[in-house]
């Protein structure tokens, strides 16, 4: 797995992907830091990602996309079921290379908390608990968007399914109230944002990503028998 992962990792930095991830990140972070934080000389840390979870909904494709579309359209796919490491194995090593991407970006957000420090007293759990929460959110988008990818062998077809199930997920429990129990916006709102961890929320976030990897698992094993 970790040589896979490993590998992953790598190759998200020998093409543009990760870059333009990283890159788009971290400015609108840093346009958030602004517009919400430093222009109302608040030390609300959590308020940035208030905001920039948003914009998780159509960054985070770009990252999974190409985790196994890729891999399909250029025939390398072939070769990689056929390695003596089991669909598992592969399975978890792309999630975990996305997964390191994305915390490692969040991780440099700490920069515009030490930023607050010569402004205020930001307050450090709260800080650290949302930043904890906007990471599982992630994560949880991460495990669908390798599932979407998984799926088709086109990257933009993979992109715009987990867009639209995004946004589905998001605007659609304002619509019908009783799934707001399921989304995973809410879920991150609801306590993480606010400064809290809800057992709820958090079982919702863990749930959610550890079920779309089981569904990637058995896409690709059925694939692989197929094949």
């Amino acid at each position: 797995m970790w040589a896979i992962a490993k590998k992953e990792f790598k190759q998200y930095f020998l093409s543009p992907i990760g870059y333009v991830y990283i890159g788009i990140f971290l400015l609108t972070c840093s346009l958030f830091f602004y517009l919400d934080i430093f222009s109302y000389q608040s030390t609300q840390f959590a308020r940035m990602f208030g905001s920039a979870s948003t914009v998780l909904t159509f960054i985070i494709p770009i990252l999974t996309m190409r985790m196994f579309a890729e891999e399909r359209k250029n025939g390398t796919e072939v070769l990689l079921l056929t390695s003596p490491r089991s669909v598992t194995q592969i399975v978890l090593g792309k999630f975990t290379a996305g997964a390191l991407v994305v915390l490692v970006s969040t991780l440099a957000t700490f920069i515009y908390y030490f930023i607050l420090q010569f402004f205020g007293a930001p307050q450090f759990a709260s800080s650290l608990i949302a930043i904890i929460g906007f990471s599982l959110l992630a994560l949880a988008y991460v495990s669908f968007g390798m599932f979407a990818s998984s799926l088709t062998e086109n990257q933009v077809i993979a992109a715009i399914i987990s867009i639209g199930f995004f946004l589905l997920s998001w605007f659609l429990p304002n619509i019908v109230t009783s799934l707001s129990d399921y989304s995973l916006m809410y879920a991150f709102y609801d306590s993480f944002y606010a400064g809290t961890i809800g057992i709820s929320n958090l079982v919702l976030l863990l749930s959610f990503t550890a079920m779309f990897i089981i569904f990637t698992i058995m896409v690709i094993q059925r694939r692989k028998n197929v094949k």
